[in-house]
């Protein structure tokens, strides 16, 4: 049991860990700012891009590992995927010749709590997923 609880430790700490990095390759204080940073790194290599979006991929890791597929990890999935989808949506405007504004017709100021809000979140659903509490 107590190893069982020290791999899930494990896998959450990675989990934070990798949300953190996601949140601070696109750290802006705007919503257009953030757009921006994922622009760049779009048009630098779209396969870039995805690696960047690590989250996306440990996630389906630690699905396959500890073999849960529960509602909450399955939200979590599902909400990344849309995410990543929405981006490239986004992406794909940008690179037609849209304007930032015509995509985003708001830009929000991102507040610190507003921008790791996913840090929370995540990881979180995850400790819910693996029956933590």
């Amino acid at each position: 049991m107590l190893i069982y609880f020290m791999d899930i430790f494990s896998l959450l700490l990675i989990f934070i860990t990798v949300e953190l990095f996601e949140s601070n390759w696109q750290k802006s204080d705007s919503m257009y700012g953030l757009i921006s940073n994922n622009f760049t790194m779009y048009k630098k290599s779209i396969f870039l891009y995805f690696t960047l979006h690590l989250s996306f991929f440990y996630t389906i890791f630690v699905s396959i590992y500890l073999s849960n597929f529960s509602f909450w990890m399955s939200s979590i999935l599902v909400i990344k995927f849309l995410d990543i989808a929405f981006k490239l949506n986004m992406m794909q405007k940008l690179s037609n010749g849209s304007s930032l504004e015509e995509v985003m017709p708001i830009n929000v100021k991102m507040t610190p709590i507003f921008r790791y809000m996913n840090v929370l979140i995540y990881p979180l659903s995850f400790v819910f997923a693996v029956g933590l509490i």
